[in-house]
C-alpha cells in the first residue's frame, strides 16, 4: 500500500510540475493590466496555396509590426511593441503547409511572434481595425494594402521571384561593439524587401543578400580583432547577382540576426559554459531554470530528486547518506532554484560532471575531494622527469629563463629547474614533470606572440601674427639770420631735426660746424626707420618745406603714416613607428655650445645644449581597440638676436601628459596663446595735448603680435599584415 501511494505521489508531483494553463492565463492577466495593449485571440485557416494567421489585438496598432526572418533554422518573427500576450499560453502546434508552429514571447511590455516554418517562405502582413493579417506562401489579396513584404531566400521558390526587390544594394557595412562585448555587423540596404539568407558554413557564418549588387568600396576584408568581439574578420564581396558576407568568430559563440526597415544586424556573443552551472547563462545568484511547482507531505528526500531529475532530464546520482525526508510547497519556482533549497534544508551539495549531478552531504564531498588532491601531490612526487626545449620567438629567452629562476614562480614544480638558456637562438630548456610542462608550453604559446605595433604622428603648430601703425605729424622752423645761437636758429616740434645739406654728395648732416647750402629736415626719416637720403622718399611719408626768397627763413611740415601686417605659420611634423608598451624616441635639431669661463686656473669648458625637435611616447593598447599614450612633445630654439655672457638663450616649448585617444583619432594635446599689445605716444609738452591743434605736435606708434601654439596628436594601430610583410 506504501509502495502505491508513493507511485502516485510521483504521478502526482511530475503533474505538478508542468504550470497549468490556468497559472500563465493568471499571470497573463496580471501583466495585461500595465500594458496598454494584448493580444487576445489567434486563429490559423487555409486559403488556396497560402496560410493565413488573424492575430486580434485588444487595440489596433498604429503601424504594422516590425518584421525580420532567419534562414537556418527557417523562422519569421514579428514584433509587437506595448503588448502582452492574452492568450493563455506560449506554444501553439500548427502543421498547416509551411508552417508548422507558432511561438509567442513576451519580455516586459513587448511581445514577439515566431513563426516556424518548414522552409524559407514570402510573407506578407497588413492591418484590418484591430486585426494584424499574415499571408504566408502567396501574395496579398487584390485591393488589400501591403504594409511589409519579405522573402528570405528566392531560389528557395522561384515562382516568387518578382518578390525580391530588383536592383537593390548595400549602402554601407559597420562593425560595433555591444555594451556586452557582442559584435554587431550593421549592414545599410537601399530597400527592405531584399533577401536575406544567414547559414553557418564549417567556423563562420555566411549571409547571402540574394539579388543585390555591392559598391567596389565596400568589397573588402576587414580585421576587426581590436574591437575584442567574437568576430575576428569579416569578408564582403559580389558573387554573381549576389552579395556574400563572411563573418569569422573565434572560440564559443552563438549568434542573433534581425531586420529593422532598411538595417540589418547580425549579433555574435561568446559563449561561456560553467560545467558547475546548472543553468547556463545565469548569473551568480540568480534562477533561469524552467518553472516547476511541488507540493508534498512528509516525503522522501530521494523522492523528490527524483521528481527533479525526471522534470530536468539530468542523471542524479544520491549517496547512501542521504536520507530524511521533507514537507515543500513551491510554486512556479525556478528548478534550479528548487533543487538549491532542497539541498541547503538537508546540509547537502552537489558537483556537476556534464549532465550528471552527484548529490552527497557537504562535509563527504569536501573530504573525497581533498583526498583526490593529496592523491594528486604524491603521484607528482613520483612521476618521471622530462626535459623539453622552448623556441621563443618574440620575447627574450633570457627573461623567461630569469623569471623562472626566481624564487616567486609558481610555474614549475618543486623538482622542476631550467636546464640551460640559448641567448644564440633563443631557446630554453626546461626540466619538470610532464603535467607543469605542458603548462609552461601554454602559457609560452599565449605570451609569444608577435607584438602590435603603432604609428603616432605629432603636428606642433606655430602661427605668429604681428601689426604695426605709426602716425605723427613733425613741425620745425628754422632762421638763419639768428647770431646769437650761432650760423642759425633752428626749433622743432615733434621730434623734428634740420640739417646742411650738402648738394655735391647729397649727404644730409646736423653738424653746425658743415658749411650751409641750403637748409632743409631730414626728409627721409619717419617714425620706423629713423634715418634716410634725399633722393628717395621712405613709404608713408609726406614731407613739405616752405622758405623764402633768401632761403633764410623756412618752415618744415612731415607728416608720417606707416602700417605693418605679418602672419606666419610653422607647422612640424614628427613621427614614429613603436611596438605596443615600447617607449620611443625622435629628435631633429641643433646642439648650441655654451662656453663657461674659466675660473682661476682652470681653462673654459664648453658645453652642449639641445635645440631640437622631440617626440617621446609610449603606447598602449587596450582591449577594446583604444591607445593610451604617454607622450612628450617638445620644440626647443635657439634665439641668436639675444645674447648673455655670449651664449644664446634657448625659447622651449613642450607639453608632457597621458591621454586617452581612438584608433585613427586625432586629438589636441596642448595649446598656448599669447598677446602682446604696445602703444607709444610722443609729443610736445603741453602743445601735444591742445585738442585738435595738438596732432601737428604728437606721433603715436602702436604695435601688436599675437603667438599661438597648438599639439596635436594622431595615433593608428598598424595592420599585422602590414608589418609582417
Amino acid at each position: 500500500m506504501n509502495k502505491q501511494r508513493m507511485i502516485a505521489l510521483l504521478c502526482a508531483a511530475f503533474t505538478l510540475a508542468v504550470p497549468a494553463p490556468a497559472v500563465l492565463a493568471q499571470a497573463a492577466s496580471s501583466q495585461t493590466q500595465a500594458a496598454p495593449n494584448r493580444i487576445e485571440d489567434l486563429e490559423v485557416s487555409r486559403q488556396g496555396g497560402s496560410v493565413l494567421l488573424k492575430l486580434t489585438l485588444k487595440e489596433p496598432l498604429a503601424a504594422p509590426p516590425a518584421s525580420f526572418s532567419v534562414a537556418n533554422p527557417a523562422r519569421i518573427a514579428f514584433d509587437f511593441p506595448g503588448t502582452v500576450n492574452g492568450l493563455g499560453r506560449s506554444v501553439q502546434e500548427i502543421d498547416q503547409g509551411d508552417l508548422r508552429s507558432a511561438n509567442i514571447v513576451q519580455a516586459g511590455d513587448r511581445t514577439r511572434l515566431v513563426l516556424n516554418v518548414s522552409k524559407v517562405t514570402p510573407f506578407e502582413s497588413r492591418i484590418e481595425g484591430r486585426s494584424v493579417i499574415i499571408s504566408l506562401g502567396a501574395a496579398a489579396p487584390v485591393g488589400a494594402t501591403t504594409t511589409q513584404v519579405s522573402q528570405a531566400m528566392a531560389n528557395f521558390a522561384p515562382q516568387k521571384s518578382d518578390a525580391v526587390a530588383e536592383g537593390s544594394s548595400i549602402r554601407d557595412i559597420n562593425f560595433r561593439r555591444g555594451k556586452d562585448g557582442e559584435g554587431r555587423v550593421v549592414v545599410q540596404l537601399s530597400s527592405s524587401d531584399a533577401g536575406i539568407d544567414i547559414r553557418q558554413q564549417g567556423g563562420g557564418l555566411v549571409v547571402e543578400f540574394l539579388k543585390t549588387s555591392l559598391p567596389e568600396h565596400l568589397r573588402r576584408r576587414s580585421d576587426v580583432t581590436d574591437f575584442a568581439t567574437p568576430v575576428t574578420s569579416m569578408t564582403a564581396q559580389q558573387q554573381g547577382d549576389n552579395v556574400r558576407l563572411q563573418v569569422t568568430p573565434n572560440g564559443k559563440w552563438e549568434h542573433n540576426a534581425y531586420q529593422s526597415d532598411n538595417q540589418f544586424v547580425l549579433e555574435v556573443r561568446r559563449v561561456v559554459e560553467d560545467p558547475n552551472k546548472l543553468v547556463q547563462g545565469a548569473a551568480r545568484g540568480q534562477y533561469k531554470g524552467e518553472k516547476l511547482s511541488l507540493n508534498f507531505q512528509n516525503i522522501d528526500v530521494r523522492s523528490v530528486l527524483q521528481v527533479i531529475a525526471d522534470f530536468t532530464n539530468f542523471n542524479i546520482i544520491t549517496s547512501d547518506s542521504v536520507q530524511g525526508n521533507l514537507t515543500l510547497r513551491l510554486k512556479d519556482v525556478p528548478w534550479d532554484q528548487a533543487l538549491d533549497i532542497i539541498l541547503q534544508a538537508k546540509g547537502l551539495d552537489m558537483r556537476k560532471s556534464g549532465n550528471v549531478i552527484w548529490i552527497a552531504p557537504g562535509e563527504e564531498l569536501a573530504t573525497r575531494e581533498k583526498l583526490q588532491l593529496e592523491a594528486k601531490a604524491q603521484i607528482g612526487d613520483l612521476e618521471p622527469l622530462q626535459t623539453e626545449s622552448f623556441q621563443i620567438n618574440y620575447h627574450k629567452s633570457k627573461e623567461i629563463f630569469d623569471f623562472l629562476k626566481s624564487k616567486d614562480q609558481t610555474m614549475l614544480s618543486k623538482r622542476g629547474s631550467v636546464v640551460v638558456v640559448d641567448e644564440r637562438s633563443n631557446r630554453l630548456f626546461v626540466t619538470d614533470v610532464a603535467s607543469r610542462l605542458a603548462a609552461l608550453a601554454s602559457l609560452i604559446k599565449d605570451i609569444d606572440i608577435p607584438p602590435r605595433q603603432v604609428m603616432i604622428e605629432a603636428r606642433v603648430v606655430e602661427a605668429n601674427k604681428d601689426f604695426a601703425r605709426d602716425l605723427g605729424v613733425r613741425l620745425g622752423y628754422g632762421d638763419r639770420r639768428a647770431k646769437n645761437l650761432g650760423d642759425g636758429a633752428k626749433i622743432g616740434f615733434g621730434s623734428s631735426e634740420f640739417g646742411n645739406f650738402n648738394s655735391s654728395t647729397g649727404a644730409i648732416s646736423t653738424d653746425p660746424d658743415t658749411p650751409i647750402n641750403t637748409i632743409i629736415h631730414r626728409v627721409g626719416e619717419n617714425a620706423v626707420s629713423g634715418n634716410g637720403f634725399l633722393p628717395t622718399n621712405p613709404f608713408g611719408a609726406l614731407n613739405l618745406t616752405l622758405f623764402n626768397r633768401s632761403l633764410t627763413r623756412f618752415l618744415n611740415l612731415e607728416l608720417a603714416a606707416l602700417e605693418s601686417d605679418g602672419r606666419g605659420r610653422v607647422v612640424s611634423s614628427p613621427r614614429i613607428l613603436t611596438a605596443n608598451q615600447v617607449e620611443a624616441t625622435i629628435k631633429q635639431g641643433q646642439e648650441i655650445p655654451y662656453v663657461t669661463p674659466s675660473s682661476g686656473t682652470e681653462p673654459p669648458t664648453v658645453s652642449f645644449k639641445d635645440a631640437v625637435l622631440m617626440l617621446k611616447v609610449r603606447p598602449q593598447i587596450t582591449p577594446d581597440g583604444r591607445i593610451q599614450l604617454k607622450v612628450e612633445v617638445s620644440k626647443d630654439r635657439a634665439d641668436f638676436s639675444r645674447s648673455i655672457l655670449g651664449n644664446p638663450p634657448i625659447d622651449k616649448k613642450s607639453v608632457t601628459t597621458e591621454v586617452m585617444v581612438e584608433n585613427g583619432g586625432t586629438v589636441v594635446i596642448g595649446g598656448v596663446f599669447e598677446e602682446e599689445e604696445t602703444t607709444n605716444v610722443d609729443r610736445v609738452p603741453l602743445l601735444g595735448e591742445i585738442p585738435y591743434l595738438g596732432a601737428l605736435f604728437r606721433s603715436t606708434s602702436t604695435q601688436s603680435a599675437r603667438r599661438e601654439l597648438l599639439v596635436f596628436l594622431t595615433p593608428r594601430i598598424v595592420a599585422d599584415t602590414l608589418t609582417l610583410k
